[in-house]
């Protein structure tokens, strides 16, 4: 049979990328440019926590205290920038933490707001009002958004917090910015480069670990979270000896889109072309050090990054750490939603793409051009996926992405998991979750990339924003039930739900997560044709 392996790059340089960033994005704008300077407030005035670095003082909201925009790292600018994260300046009196700080430069897209702002590694902290001395459970969320756009201000975890946990949500470098690998970059000769936002999330994670006890968390009792790009970022900790001990669970939502990395130089060759684009065909530091931020993100690649073999935050690709059992073992959700790739589909179809809708007459050139396969392999793949079988032929090349380059990595990603350390997969599967970041199309969206999150997090800055169901009310909770408990103890469990066993490579049992309740699944090999990727 026949196996294909789609690296993030190759998909998305042929006008589907994994987060199809490129469709949608433009000139980015300016957006929260600007130092973020101390608020001192009067005593009262809301909670305060006397962190490493100084006091912060928030607010609450309800049941929850909320410090937002704490700096965990020093504005990554001048000098600064293309370096490992360094400790943030500490500061006299209360720091005013009571608005969200300036997230990361990007362009604008449907999946975060536009910025030019590189003081922007700040994380922000939700606590049930109360939990001072507390050693609550501690959720660390890392966003999504093809490590490109995105920002941790969007998501909100009252309901999280409700269960008696603490969620840190945290902005890291993006872009070029965080993952652009040059030699000119390298701490010495011949050393590693890129893979900057990987650090900033590590950083964090310290910062976590020096200061969340303040805040009624157990640092020993932390689980790193996160969809998409931030599933990836969970994966790529977990393979990191650099973050080995600053977490002690893990949650990935969709993030088995890209197993294989990139060596550094092939990572490096690529910075040394976008050198050359963006006018310092000199190859120094300093010229890049120098560029306008604009400049940077006007020249990026929209069709999204992944981290690089750097040698020194990830030494062998995700894919070979997990198989091998060389990575940080701790308890993991793993999963992936149904219709993943139909997302992928509309954006290519929306503005200012305006790509052609999915025809039988173009089905098999859609396929070559989603995976990046030639023409007798789209051939071989359409016999696999007819369109007889589907109900429109957008639903049907929906299939064919979600299989390769979501469902059946994320299997891949369960067997080698679950023979070290104890591993729950799911599959998402609300054929009727609202879809909150594209209009309706043509063909139902299902269980698509990112559908999930809205039953977690209440969503800010969504173009469309849904009512969830009696029914998918139900789900939600008892999702929450699952992730917080999983948090708490080490494993999912729910009075509201079914049991969720242990994933083995032999029975390959799963949850579904279906409204009202969560079921059993066994079939998902089967489902997503996975032995016919294998080959």
């Amino acid at each position: 049979m026949l196996r294909i392996r789609p690296t993030w790059q190759a998909h998305a340089r042929r006008g589907a990328g994994v987060i199809a960033i490129g469709a949608l994005v433009a000139t980015a704008t300016a957006a929260g440019a600007g130092a973020t300077t101390v608020r001192p407030l009067s005593p009262g005035t809301g909670p305060v926590v006397a962190t490493a670095d100084g006091a912060v003082g928030g607010k609450t909201a309800g049941a929850m205290n909320e410090f937002l925009g704490i700096p965990y790292a020093a504005p990554p600018v001048g000098p600064l920038r293309w370096r490992p994260p360094q400790p943030p300046a500490p500061w006299p009196g209360v720091r005013g933490a009571t608005q969200f700080a300036p997230h990361c430069p990007q362009p604008p897209s449907p999946f975060g707001v536009a910025s030019t702002s590189e003081n922007c590694l700040y994380l922000s902290i939700f606590a049930p009002a109360g939990s001072s001395g507390r050693h609550l459970p501690v959720m660390v969320w890392v966003h999504g958004g093809s490590l490109l756009v995105g920002e941790s201000d969007d998501y909100n975890p009252a309901g999280l917090v409700r269960r008696g946990v603490i969620v840190v949500t945290v902005n890291y470098r993006l872009g070029a910015l965080g993952f652009l690998a040059h030699p000119a970059l390298a701490s010495q000769p011949g050393g590693a480069s890129g893979n900057y936002g990987l650090m900033d999330q590590q950083a964090a994670l310290r910062w976590v670990q020096r200061n969340i006890g303040r805040f009624g968390g157990n640092p020993r009792n932390v689980t790193l979270f996160g969809e998409s790009a931030g599933g990836l970022s969970v994966l790529a900790q977990l393979a990191s000896t650099g973050a080995r001990g600053l977490f002690s669970r893990a949650i990935a939502e969709s993030g088995a889109y890209d197993l294989t990395q990139a060596p550094l130089a092939t990572a490096e060759a690529a910075g040394e072309a976008f050198a050359t684009t963006v006018g310092c065909a000199s190859q120094t530091a300093a010229c890049l050090r120098s560029l306008p931020v604009t400049t940077i993100v006007d020249n990026e690649d929209f069709g999204g990054y992944t981290p690089d073999i750097d040698g020194t935050v990830l030494t062998q690709s995700i894919g070979t750490a997990l198989a091998s059992g060389q990575f940080n073992r701790v308890p993991v959700i793993n999963g992936t939603n149904h219709d993943e790739w139909r997302l992928f589909v509309a954006l290519s179809q929306l503005p200012p793409q305006n790509g052609p809708p999915v025809t039988a007459a173009n089905y098999q050139a859609m396929i070559a051009s989603t995976l990046g396969v030639p023409a007798a392999a789209a051939a071989v793949i359409a016999a696999q996926y007819p369109l007889s079988a589907y109900s429109s032929p957008s639903v049907a090349l929906g299939a064919v992405g979600t299989d390769a380059i979501f469902a059946c990595p994320a299997l891949t990603a369960d067997q080698s998991l679950s023979k070290y350390v104890p591993t729950y997969a799911y599959e998402f599967n609300d054929e009727n979750a609202p879809e909150v970041s594209l209009p309706p199309l043509g063909f139902p969206y299902g269980a698509a990339h990112a559908a999930e999150i809205q039953y977690l997090f209440s969503l800010s800055n969504v173009a469309y924003p849904g009512v969830l169901s009696p029914p998918q009310q139900q789900l939600a909770a008892t999702m929450k039930k699952y992730w917080t408990n999983v948090a708490r103890q080490g494993f999912p469990s729910s009075a509201t739900g079914p049991p969720w066993p242990g994933f083995d490579s032999t029975s390959q049992r799963m949850l579904s997560l279906i409204p009202p309740q969560p079921q059993l699944e066994s079939d998902f090999a089967a489902e997503h044709h996975c032995a016919f990727w294998a080959g």
